[in-house]
This record gives C-alpha cells, sequence and structure tokens, in this order.
C-alpha cells in the first residue's frame, strides 16, 4: 500500500514538473522572438514619369503597396517621380550605380549605354502582347534580356505593359511615304530608326515633355501611348490628326531594374515577393488599358480629334524597311543577333496560332 502511495506520488510530481516546463516554453519563445526583430528593409524606386501620372506612374505606385503588403512590412519601396531624385533620362544610370536600388521605365530609353535595351521594349511589327510575355518566361527572352544588363549590374523584371499603342499624333495628314520625309517625330527604340531610314527625324522627348515640344514646334508629330495617356496629356490640344495602327509598337513594356547587389542581399523569399507583385502590376495595367482606353478614345473623338489610318502604300513601306534596319541593328553585336533570332523564330513559331484564333474574332467582330 505504501509502495502504491510512494509511485502515485512521484508520478504527479513528474506530471507537475511536465506541466510546468510546458508552460514556460512559450514565454521562453517570445522572450527570444522580442529579442530579435524583423528587419525592415527601405529602398528607392526612381521612374521615368510624372508624378501620379496614369497606368504608368500609378503602375509603380501599386507595385511598392504589394511588394510591402506582400511581405508585412518587411520591404518597403519610395517611390520618386521624374526629376524628384533623378531626371527621367538616368534611371538606369542611377540603378546601375546603386543611387536608387530600383527604377520603373521604357528600356529603350537606355539605347546609348545598351543597345540591345531596344527590343525589351518593342520591336516594330514584333511579338503582340502576349507572346512578348510568353518570350520571356518559356522562349529564352528573360534569360537573353539579364545578360544585356549584367555587365551594368543590373537585373530587369517586366514590370507593366500598355498593350498595342496607337500610331501618333500628327499636325498633318500622311497620304504617303513622301509625307513623313522631313518630319520631326518623337519616337524612341527601334522604331525612330526605321522612321529615320525613310526620311524622317526621329526625336527623344521625355513624356512629361511631349506636349510642350509638340505645341511649340520643336517636333512635328509624337507617337506617346494610346487614348488613356494621350488624353490626360492634352496631346489633341497641340494636333488634331491621330494615327493607327502602331507599327513601330505592336506592345510596349515597361521594365522594372533592380540593383543586383541589393537584390543578391534579398532573402529568397523577397526574391518570389517582388516577382509576383511584378506579375500582379503587369496585369492590373493592361486592364486598366483596356478599360480606359475605349472611353479615352471616344472623349478624344467628342473633342474633334480625327481618327486616322495610315494608308497601306504607307505600312507596307515601314514593314519592309523595319525588316532591313533589324537584320542591320542584329549585325553590330553577337547578342544582338541571338536577341533578334530567338524573337523572330519566336513570332514565326506562334504566327500561326494568332492567325486562327485572335485575328479570326476580331475581323469577325
Amino acid at each position: 500500500m505504501n509502495r502504491r502511495h510512494l509511485l502515485g506520488a512521484t508520478t504527479a510530481l513528474l506530471m507537475a514538473l511536465g506541466l510546468t516546463a510546458c508552460k514556460d516554453e512559450p514565454t521562453q519563445s517570445a522572450a527570444q522572438t522580442a529579442a530579435a526583430p524583423v528587419e525592415t528593409v527601405h529602398w528607392k524606386m526612381v521612374t521615368t514619369w510624372p508624378k501620379n501620372y496614369p497606368a504608368l506612374g500609378t503602375g509603380a505606385d501599386d507595385f511598392a503597396k504589394r511588394v510591402n503588403r506582400m511581405s508585412d512590412g518587411r520591404l518597403n519601396i519610395k517611390v520618386y517621380a521624374a526629376g524628384e531624385l533623378v531626371p527621367a533620362m538616368e534611371v538606369f544610370d542611377a540603378v546601375s550605380r546603386g543611387t536608387a536600388q530600383m527604377g520603373h521605365g521604357p528600356s529603350y530609353y537606355w539605347k546609348g549605354k545598351v543597345p540591345a535595351a531596344q527590343f525589351f521594349t518593342s520591336v516594330p511589327f514584333g511579338l503582340a502582347t502576349h507572346e512578348f510575355h510568353s518570350w520571356l518566361s518559356f522562349a529564352g527572352g528573360m534569360q537573353l534580356w539579364e545578360e544585356a544588363y549584367a555587365p551594368h549590374g543590373v537585373k530587369p523584371l517586366l514590370g507593366g505593359n500598355s498593350g498595342m499603342q496607337m500610331g501618333g499624333w500628327f499636325n498633318k495628314e500622311i497620304n504617303s511615304v513622301n509625307d513623313l520625309k522631313g518630319l520631326k517625330i518623337r519616337m524612341p527604340g527601334l522604331g525612330g530608326e526605321v522612321i529615320g531610314s525613310i526620311g524622317a527625324t526621329p526625336v527623344i522627348v521625355p513624356g512629361s515633355e511631349v506636349f510642350t515640344a509638340l505645341q511649340t514646334g520643336m517636333i512635328d508629330a509624337t507617337d506617346w501611348v494610346s487614348p488613356y495617356n494621350d488624353l490626360a496629356s492634352g496631346i489633341h490640344k497641340a494636333a488634331k490628326y491621330y494615327y493607327y495602327p502602331s507599327w513601330a509598337e505592336p506592345q510596349a513594356a515597361i521594365e522594372l531594374l533592380v540593383n543586383k547587389e541589393a537584390w543578391d542581399a534579398l532573402p529568397d523569399d523577397l526574391h518570389a515577393i517582388l516577382e509576383e507583385a511584378a506579375r500582379g502590376s503587369v496585369q492590373l495595367m493592361l486592364d486598366e488599358y483596356v478599360y480606359h482606353n475605349a472611353k479615352a478614345l471616344q472623349e478624344l473623338q467628342k473633342q474633334g480629334v480625327l481618327l486616322k489610318k495610315f494608308p497601306d502604300e504607307v505600312i507596307a513601306a515601314l514593314r519592309e524597311q523595319s525588316e532591313v534596319v533589324m537584320d542591320q541593328f542584329a549585325q553590330t553585336s553577337d547578342l544582338n543577333q541571338r536577341i533578334w533570332t530567338s524573337m523572330k523564330a519566336f513570332r514565326e513559331e506562334v504566327g500561326p496560332m494568332s492567325d486562327v484564333t485572335d485575328k479570326q474574332i476580331y475581323n469577325w467582330r
């Protein structure tokens, strides 16, 4: 009987000790957590856009907010509009130097630094929006983009897309190729190279200066973006002829530049958050353009804008010259040649599918 009492007392004592240990464990864990607070990373993002500019500028803001929410505040990105920290055309240099950890803008602005960058905004008569995105993800396009920027310590991410743009604003009618000759046209990238090869003068002007340049006669025409942004910029008050289609930019990708050293310093989960936040911002921008372009085009026409289609003769001439210019540009470096070869091959591969799907329904609608 005494032995049973002793065994019961021992068991009760052990259980009490076990319960005490269990109760103490959360207190110790909480103390350890309190002693090691989560590190918060603060980044700067410089952009090529005016502050709060529809879709493009607000797209950069949306990305920064997504990252903050998804990381639960561990990564905060402060967005600077063009000119607030660096001028629009110096965004790439700022990210390369580490003045800012990120940048947001179109890649063809940096053609003086990285000629191959022009491929990654748009190519005349090139890939459509969904085709370009697929080329990046599955056909080696992103690896080529990373290779182009690697010598500058910059990592690219797809950060947005305006979809197919418009052919541009002109202060006179275009009835033949001769009407393009001698015109000063704001058209960056490879489209500018093509328009220049047939006698026009391409001019690079940041978005914030397009309206003033057209109004003052610094340029005779501009390609800017599409109805949503064009209406907001007031370009229709400086030129009344609005042409389509955009042979120069059948899609227009927006990139996120990341300083490679800053990227490498982040843990893998923040890498994933940046990538997925970028993916979400791309889709939001596309959705925004589809919705607002439709409304803005109607408003522009109500205000007296003359919507005009480029004559077939002009489009055919530009198409022919585009292939010449692109082949010549590809020959200027091994990297350019590999990018153009890859892009052309993918265009040929996906073309037949587009012919029996998107093209058919658009025509019948």
